[in-house]
């Protein structure tokens, strides 16, 4: 069964004091103000983006299944174990032995994994699978 992506987990590390500098208005496309230049904060993504430390992980994405909702190989997921799985939710899976993200598609009797590219087909979850819903993503970090 080809699930299409593979990741790789990282635990969040949030005892740094590193923080980046934080425009606090919107980034302006015309003509800087030089009072723009005082208009700064120091944050800490890992202090945005993890709201449960000790059920939050970062995990690789590779693969291209899951294109369509943006998610791209390479790219850097945020997964929240502590969340409940819903229906229409994006989530890492453990299905027959492998880890795969895919959207949670939830019927009366039924439990898809669905994919974000029709190169792939969806998954449904037999009586015959294995799954646990890992964690539910809840950030994507990309490059630009």
């Amino acid at each position: 069964m080809n699930k299409g992506n593979k990741v790789i987990f990282f635990h969040p590390n949030q005892e740094s004091e590193k923080g980046l500098f934080l425009a606090q208005e919107g980034i302006s496309a015309g003509f800087p103000s030089p009072a723009d230049d005082f208009k700064e904060l120091r944050i800490s993504i890992d202090r945005e983006v993890v709201k449960n430390e000790t059920a939050t992980f970062y995990a690789r994405v590779s693969g291209e299944s899951m294109q369509g909702a943006g998610l791209d190989d390479g790219d850097l997921l945020v997964i929240d174990r502590s969340l409940e799985p819903e229906d229409n939710k994006i989530a890492v899976c453990f299905i027959d032995g492998e880890f795969t993200v895919k959207r949670l598609k939830v019927e009366k009797d039924c439990v898809y994994l669905m994919p974000e590219n029709n190169k792939y087909e969806p998954i449904k979850v037999t009586e015959d699978n294995e799954l646990i819903i890992w964690g539910v993503v809840t950030y994507v970090v990309k490059k630009v």
